[in-house]
């Protein structure tokens, strides 16, 4: 379930640019995939932007939007700023778009999104989409210790490193320009079932987590150096190929 608020305002744009780790200017191009991070440059929420008329609207996972309003509403301080709730509902797919509908901006598999009086999707197994293309979920393989290039937002259109400051800026551009990531989110092979969060161990030592399976396959955050060409995580086993990396 998604919860989509309004932000309203003379400042809404420039209060948000500040803020999130994407460029919210491009909202003229449809949605945009963004995220809020601690000072520290970890993962608070992710979620979507787009503007009709003079509101923004921000589309986000329930369990994160409580949490989300209040450090937006923090963040406000005199800006001449509004955030509410919004009476519209977000409904997705991935068959033939109807009008109104924007793309998701994260990749192409995932279909389109659809906002007015419907709310839910149109039954398509997002599951296996998300593991097949290692799109990570809130709550999932999206938690509070997670640095966002490590969960392949670069590669999902969700930050810009461009657009200048943005809460946690720093540490994301450190990582960006200055080292090369030694751990990460990918799609492996999975056979067997294992639960979320299961550790993979390669040569019984520890060398990642598994997160979501489905068709044969899972998404699995792993320590690239450690990782093996076959592991184990509970009654599963994992295959990845070196080079895999996000």
């Amino acid at each position: 379930m998604r919860s989509i608020y309004e932000i309203s305002g003379a400042d809404a744009e420039a209060f948000l640019q500040n803020l999130v780790t994407n460029d919210v200017s491009s909202m003229g191009d449809g949605l945009v995939y963004t995220a809020l991070l601690t000072p520290q440059g970890k993962y608070l929420a992710d979620f979507f932007l787009f503007r009709r008329g003079d509101v923004i609207f921000l589309d986000v996972a329930d369990a994160l939007a409580e949490g989300l309003a209040r450090r937006l509403a923090m963040y406000r301080l005199r800006a001449d700023v509004t955030i509410e709730p919004s009476a519209l509902r977000g409904f997705r797919g991935t068959g033939a778009a109807p009008e109104g509908a924007m793309g998701d901006p994260r990749h192409d598999a995932l279909g389109w999104r659809l906002y007015g009086d419907a709310d839910g999707d149109d039954g398509s197994d997002f599951d296996a989409i998300r593991v097949a293309h290692c799109i990570p979920q809130s709550g999932v393989e999206l938690t509070e210790e997670t640095y966002i290039l490590e969960a392949g937002f670069e590669r999902l259109h969700g930050v810009d490193f461009r657009k200048g400051c943005y809460v946690g800026q720093e540490v994301t551009a450190r990582m960006k320009h200055k080292t090369e990531l030694r751990k990460g989110l990918v799609t492996v092979g999975s056979s067997g079932a294992a639960p979320v969060g299961s550790e993979i161990s390669a040569g019984g030592k520890p060398a990642g987590t598994l997160f979501t399976q489905a068709g044969g396959q899972a998404i699995a955050f792993l320590r690239f150096q450690r990782a093996g060409a076959e592991m184990k995580a509970a009654g599963a086993t994992v295959t990845w190929e070196p080079g895999q990396a996000v």
